[in-house]
C-alpha cells in the first residue's frame, strides 16, 4: 500500500546514546575506534554525507574506524557530548545557542552548508504566496521546542505575523508530511526527506526557501571544549572525512546517491528518492558559504538574538563561544 511505502521513506524523529572507545581492530591496528552521535537514525537521507564518507572509506584514511548512535534529538546529543559521554555528535547549527546558555559546554566545529535545512512547504492549490498568507492556516513542525518551529516563527515575523495568528501544531516526525498529505494541514516545515516523501506520493506542491525570509542553519558537528582543546587532531580527522562526504553529494549528486543506497540496507530500493532528496539539499542547504563547513557569525548572531527576543534562550552570548572555525580552514 502507498501509506506502508511511504512509512519507509519517513524521517524519525531528530534524536540515542553513544560513547567514545579507542583501541584496535584486529584487523586493522593503527585504527581507533569512534562511536559518533547522531540525533536521529543514520540511514536518514539527512546524514548523506556521514553515510558516504564511511562508504567511500574517508574516516578510514583518517585512521579512523567510525559506528553511529542514535540520540534523542540534537539537544540530547549536546549533552552527552558536553558530559563526556561522546566525543562527537551531530545537531543543527542554531544547537550551541541553546544548549550553551544552560552551561552545556559545547560548539559547532563545522556547518554542513550555508543554507536552512528547513523549507516551508504547501499544496500548489493552496492559495498560499509566502509566509504573509500563513495567517489562520494549521502548520505542521516536529515539536513546539525545534527548529521547524524556530524557523516557522522567524518567517512569520519576517512578515508581521506571529505564532498567535496561525495554529502550529508539533506533529512528531511522521505525523508532520501525513498530516500535511492527508489535507489535515495547509503547510509544513520541513526537511528535504519529508519534502520527498510527499512528491513521491504525487503530491503538488511549492516550496518557499526558509533563507529568503528567515536565516536558520543547516546541520552542524558538536564537539566539546574539553576534547577541542585535548583532542583537537581526532576533531580535525572527523571533519575533514565528513565535508569530503557532503562535497561528493555537492559535486555528482547522482552517483553519490548510487553509493549511498549501495551502502545503507534502508535504502536499497529508492535510489529515485534519494537522488530527489539529495538534489534538495543541494539547491537548497549545502551552497552559500565562502569555504566549505565554515560558520557564518554573523548569521549566527543574528539567530541568536532573535532567540533571546524570542524568549528561546534566557541571554545572549558572545558568539565566538558558540562555534570555531580552526577545523575547517
Amino acid at each position: 500500500m502507498i501509506r506502508d511505502k511511504l512509512q519507509k521513506l519517513a524521517i524519525a524523529s531528530l534524536a540515542g546514546l553513544a560513547v567514545l572507545s579507542t583501541g584496535s581492530l584486529p584487523n586493522d591496528a593503527a585504527a581507533e575506534d569512534v562511536t559518533y552521535l547522531l540525533p536521529a537514525p543514520a540511514f536518514l537521507p539527512a546524514f548523506g554525507p556521514w553515510m558516504l564518507a564511511q562508504a567511500k572509506g574517508y574516516y578510514k584514511a583518517e585512521g579512523l574506524n567510525v559506528t553511529f548512535q542514535r540520540a534523542r534529538g540534537g539537544v540530547d546529543v549536546a549533552k552527552q557530548v558536553g558530559a563526556g559521554n561522546a566525543v562527537i555528535g551531530g545537531g543543527i547549527g542554531d544547537t550551541s545557542i541553546i544548549v550553551r546558555a544552560n552551561g552545556i559546554p559545547v560548539k559547532s566545529v563545522a556547518l554542513l552548508g550555508g543554507g536552512s535545512l528547513v523549507q516551508l512547504v504547501v499544496h500548489a492549490d493552496s492559495g498560499i504566496n509566502g509566509p504573509a498568507d500563513l495567517k489562520g492556516k494549521t502548520i505542521t513542525v516536529l515539536s513546539l521546542q525545534d527548529t521547524t518551529y524556530y524557523t516557522l516563527l522567524g518567517m512569520l515575523a519576517s512578515v508581521g505575523l506571529t505564532r498567535h495568528d496561525v495554529n502550529a501544531q508539533g506533529a512528531g516526525p511522521a505525523g508532520v508530511w501525513k498530516l500535511f498529505l492527508a489535507g489535515k494541514a495547509d503547510a509544513m516545515v520541513g526537511v528535504p526527506d519529508w519534502i520527498g516523501i510527499a512528491q513521491a506520493a504525487g503530491k503538488k506542491i511549492k516550496i518557499f526557501p526558509a533563507d529568503n525570509y528567515f536565516k536558520s542553519m543547516a546541520q552542524a558537528i558538536l564537539a566539546s571544549d574539553k576534547v577541542i582543546r585535548e583532542r583537537p587532531e581526532l576533531i580535525r580527522k572527523l571533519v575533514r572525512a565528513t565535508l569530503k562526504g557532503m562535497q561528493d553529494i555537492m559535486t555528482d549528486p547522482d552517483s553519490a546517491a548510487k553509493v549511498y543506497v549501495g551502502h545503507v540496507a534502508q535504502q536499497a530500493k529508492k535510489l529515485a528518492y534519494i537522488k530527489n532528496v539529495f538534489g534538495m539539499y543541494n539547491k537548497y542547504v549545502y551552497g552559500g558559504q565562502k569555504k566549505v563547513g565554515v560558520m557564518d557569525s554573523k548569521r549566527l548572531a543574528a539567530l541568536q538574538k532573535f532567540y533571546v527576543k524570542h524568549g528561546i534562550v534566557r541571554k545572549e552570548l558572545p558568539v565566538g563561544n558558540l562555534y570555531t572555525n580552526r577545523f575547517v580552514r
